[in-house]
């Protein structure tokens, strides 16, 4: 710490008068912001001498590159030790905790997280331009070792953690081919790799970008997958869509790819990306005993259990070790997790209205009858709502959706205002004849339509069908 005063009074011409540790997170590095005079600047105390060059040199390149991040004012002779600019306080993982904590992103703090997506291309591009790969570290470009490490990771400090029964063979064979699919056009652009709001300061209302010394030569599917689907961060499914489209528009000025190609390769990485970021949790979490990271694997796992709503066809040992790794009750659960929980039931008005066990009683329940019913007609009996044959007669029909349309109204009212006032538990049931068809459609719609547009808990059961699920 001496050496960074040393180098504070080299660079300004002061002494440094106070000097405070910053909290760091994850990783071995000592950050403290020393003030003398009017002067405050970062200094950083590292313990790998290559990795404090990957960011000095990385911060020189991209700020000649016109991209906003800190300068680096003056480096000790062992490398061990360099004085930045200080960015100030303004975190963007701070500025964004409301919407964190309630699961609902105001205007202004979905402003922030677009601004930030709308610069990720500059980074990736303008970052690649004439850039020496081999300053970076520990390897200049993301390789076919560097995904076996981290599907490794995942395997070995994760997985098996849990005590999951699965066949190695078998998930390797498919480990093996998504590994092959990742390495498919890589490209010749930066890799942030650790892009997430925590290396993110707003300094003057713009996004400044920290902590990038893990960066390397790599694809622009896995920044995007890092930051949009950081597990904790709770973003809502409209929120990660708008970010998503956000960063396409600023893609356009470096590469031309249609919506529907990008998002069918980010998907891949989102699910890369969930398994690394599992395989962290577990190692520090079960074998460094830090419960913060354990805290975290229920949201990874929400991640997850929507990742798998479309299957992974390519994968299917893989895909099935995931499924049951979703339904493990005790990666589930959130001591600490004071989300709304949303109960949505289809039932027959023969049996009885669904109880509600929370104690808490009230919510909703809507009279599908009123709805043309497939149920009156021979070849629709074998079916149910869930089958593709119902859900085109009653979609043809419209009556269905000008139904809904309605409930959604009424619901997102009563959810918004339940998160605004730290409501723990709301109630919906959808009736018919028979719970077979109308209701059972209604369910699945208004329970996908709440798991999309709000981060809350959304349990949904078919009860005649004898179906119950997490979305």
């Amino acid at each position: 710490m001496d050496q960074l005063k040393q180098l504070f009074k080299e660079y300004s011409g002061q002494e440094a008068v106070s000097m405070e540790e910053l909290t760091s997170s994850g990783s071995n590095r000592r950050y403290f912001r020393i003030k003398g005079g009017d002067i405050s600047i970062i200094g950083v105390i590292g313990t790998c001498r290559e990795e404090n060059n990957a960011f000095i040199s990385l911060s020189g390149h991209f700020l000649e590159k016109g991209l906003k991040v800190p300068h680096v004012l003056a480096v000790s002779g062992d490398g061990l030790r360099y004085i930045q600019e200080d960015l100030g306080d303004d975190q963007l993982y701070r500025m964004v905790s409301r919407g964190r904590e309630s699961g609902e992103y105001s205007t202004y703090e979905c402003r922030l997280l677009c601004r930030a997506m709308e610069m990720l291309p500059h980074i990736q591009f303008k970052g690649a331009e004439d850039l020496d790969w081999s300053v970076c570290y520990p390897e200049p470009a993301f390789n076919e070792r560097l995904v076996m490490f981290d599907l490794n990771y995942f395997k070995y400090c994760f997985l098996k953690a849990t005590g999951l029964e699965f066949n190695e063979v078998r998930l390797q064979d498919d480990f093996d081919r998504m590994k092959d699919d990742i390495m498919e056009n890589m490209g010749e652009t930066f890799m942030y790799r650790d892009f997430q709001a925590r290396n993110i300061m707003v300094k003057d209302g713009e996004p400044y970008f920290i902590d990038f010394q893990g960066g390397r030569k790599g694809p622009i599917y896995y920044d995007v997958a890092s930051f949009v689907w950081q597990a904790r961060s709770r973003y809502p499914e409209s929120l990660r869509k708008e970010l998503v489209r956000t960063y396409l528009q600023s893609l356009k000025s470096y590469m031309d790819i249609s919506e529907e190609d990008f998002n069918s390769r980010l998907r891949l990485f989102v699910l890369f990306r969930t398994l690394q970021v599992l395989g962290a949790y577990g190692f520090r979490g079960y074998f460094e005993k830090k419960p913060h990271f354990l805290g975290s694997v229920p949201y990874a796992m929400s991640n997850l259990r929507k990742l798998l709503r479309e299957p992974f066809t390519e994968y299917p040992y893989l895909n099935e070790v995931l499924d049951k790794l979703t339904r493990l009750p005790q990666l589930n659960e959130m001591p600490q997790d004071k989300r709304l929980e949303v109960k949505v039931f289809s039932f027959a008005y023969k049996k009885g209205i669904p109880a509600d066990n929370s104690g808490n009683g009230g919510g909703y329940v809507f009279d599908c009858r009123a709805v043309n019913n497939p149920g009156k007609y021979e070849h629709y009996r074998q079916f149910t709502g869930l089958d593709p044959e119902v859900i085109k007669f009653l979609e043809d029909d419209g009556e269905i959706t000008d139904f809904l349309a309605h409930v959604y109204s009424l619901v997102d009212f009563h959810v918004k205002t339940f998160i605004e006032r730290k409501f723990t538990h709301l109630q919906v049931s959808f009736g018919c004849t028979g719970g077979q068809h109308r209701s059972v459609y209604c369910a699945e719609h208004l329970a996908k339509h709440l798991s999309d547009k709000f981060d809350i808990k959304v349990t949904l059961c078919h009860r005649e069908l004898g179906i119950e699920r997490i979305l």
